[in-house]
């Protein structure tokens, strides 16, 4: 099935498209994380925290979603 086809069906509803796909080849890529310490003040976290519930996700997929479209936002030559 070529990617077009299959976005139509995604964009028109059909439901579950992963059976269009073969998850036996499915693997994770591996990738090194560091813990970090961030001191924010109390209401900032509790507007971070509120805004992480709103997209049913943790506080720190959040951080780390917005961390990386920042980055990959930037301009490549600064």
């Amino acid at each position: 099935m070529k990617a077009k086809d299959l976005d139509k069906l995604f964009d028109g509803g059909a439901g579950d498209v992963l059976q269009h796909f073969d998850l036996s080849k499915v693997r994770r890529v591996q990738s090194k994380h560091e813990l970090i310490e961030l001191e924010l003040p109390k209401e900032r976290m509790a507007e971070l925290d509120a805004e992480a519930s709103r997209r049913n996700m943790t506080r720190d997929q959040l951080i780390s979603e917005w961390v990386r479209e920042r980055l990959e936002a930037k301009p490549a030559a600064e």
